[in-house]
């Protein structure tokens, strides 16, 4: 059965939100490779023809959709962060402010692993951390989250100086190898308590070794 397309309640100037919209559903249920502009159109109530005003090409539509990943990725390390009990002494404020920056990437990896896969499927290097477009609530990337994350804990001197310069890449790929190794490698079928756990033992590990 055919399923007709929704009739689209947006405005000329919110098109490009309506297909927008459409390719971030896309990519929840498929990743990057299930974003496609003619599809986004049919489930947006627009014709192709007004898709091509707003997006060049499905390359376009993608690297969007990527940018907004991005940002619900960094809105769910806040949700975690703003989650913490209060806290009055600085140093373990920082740790559990930094533990939250981990444990919210996983977690969202894990819940929205279509969303995460195409969070990371940009034509660029690193000249999209600091974009706006991909910040939460507060204004951060999950790139400056994880950095401020790290200056908290140097400016509480649980990292050396000397050590903080370029902490936040090898953080990053720790983390981001447990995520991948959980959602499409071999550990893809750990249960969740099991998930939790190794979360939780990287994230010890990480620390140590900062």
């Amino acid at each position: 059965m055919t399923v007709p397309p929704r009739r689209s309640t947006y405005r000329h100037g919110n098109l490009r939100q309506a297909l927008l919209e459409a390719g971030v559903e896309l990519a929840r249920t498929g990743g990057p490779d299930a974003v496609v502009l003619r599809e986004a159109t049919r489930r947006a109530g627009v014709s192709p023809n007004a898709a091509y005003r707003h997006f060049a090409d499905r390359d376009a539509l993608v690297h969007a959709v990527s940018l907004e990943a991005m940002a619900a990725l960094a809105r769910t390390m806040e949700a975690e962060q703003a989650n913490l009990p209060p806290v009055d002494d600085p140093s373990a404020a920082a740790r559990a402010r930094f533990r939250a920056v981990g444990t919210g990437y996983l977690f969202f990896a894990r819940t929205e692993p279509g969303l995460f896969r195409a969070a990371f499927h940009v034509p660029e290097d690193m000249t999209q951390a600091e974009a706006a477009i991909s910040a939460g609530a507060g204004g951060l990337t999950p790139f400056q989250l994880l950095a401020a994350a790290l200056d908290d804990l140097a400016s509480c001197g649980l990292i050396p100086p000397e050590r903080r310069p370029g902490a936040e890449f090898i953080v990053w790929s720790c983390v981001h190898g447990l995520a991948v190794l959980l959602i499409d490698g071999p550990l893809r079928g750990l249960q969740d308590p099991q998930a939790t756990e190794a979360t939780r033992l990287l994230i010890d590990m990480i620390e140590r070794g900062l």
